[in-house]
């Protein structure tokens, strides 16, 4: 395990859907549905309309949130509600995650595309609340939304991160592009690894990763 690759680091930034938990927990599918729908109703298009203009809203603005106030000056603060008022009775707690993340050194941060109360929510069904320092949403980057490197610049400025003390742990490796730029130590989370030049570790065991680096 990379332990030397993280003794500088004493500032770690978490990625909240599909990072702190599993991606078989499927949390994304119910929201986008709800998505899907707010797209519907707000602009008045069929589901196949709605599914297109989700799909180029992502590729031309990095969120369907993004392209929907970009191109149609949408109110994010109701969109955020709706589409995260989902079920979360199946996610489980995960106590050797909680162990693994308590024990790192430092200063520890989520920071999400979704909402902050969307993220607390995840956090305690997950058995992870107060581990964090901060929970940070999209709404804390002005709804700018992760890939952009402005998002990570505001986000990272009100936590007080500084990147060359840091690591970043995100299952979207275009997630990770910007905070590479910026010099942090970068993790991919995810079943299956993708290689490229900004991505410098991957696991597909989160807590087991962290437990090795302490």
């Amino acid at each position: 395990m990379p332990k030397q690759s993280f003794s500088h680091v004493r500032q770690w930034v978490f990625d909240l859907d599909n990072t702190l938990y599993h991606p078989s927990a499927r949390l994304f599918d119910q929201i986008e549905v709800k998505m899907t729908a707010y797209v519907m109703d707000a602009l008045k298009v069929d589901k196949a309309e709605a599914d297109r203009l989700r799909s180029h809203y992502w590729r031309e603005h990095g969120t369907t949130l993004a392209g929907l106030m970009r191109e149609h000056d949408l109110d994010p603060d109701p969109y955020l509600v709706a589409v995260h008022d989902i079920s979360m009775d199946h996610l489980e707690e995960d106590a050797p995650l909680a162990a693994a993340i308590s024990n790192l050194p430092g200063k520890k941060i989520v920071y999400t595309n979704g909402s902050a109360p969307y993220a607390e929510r995840v956090l305690a069904a997950r058995g992870l609340s107060g581990l964090f320092d901060e929970v940070f949403g999209v709404e804390h980057a002005d709804y700018h939304p992760k890939p952009e490197r402005r998002a990570f610049n505001r986000v990272f400025a009100r936590a007080g991160i500084a990147p060359q003390q840091a690591a970043m742990f995100e299952d979207d490796p275009r997630n990770l592009t910007a905070p590479h730029e910026m010099g942090m130590r970068t993790v991919h989370v995810a079943p299956e690894p993708v290689k490229a030049a900004h991505i410098h570790h991957h696991s597909d065991d989160l807590a087991g990763f962290l437990a090795a680096l302490t």
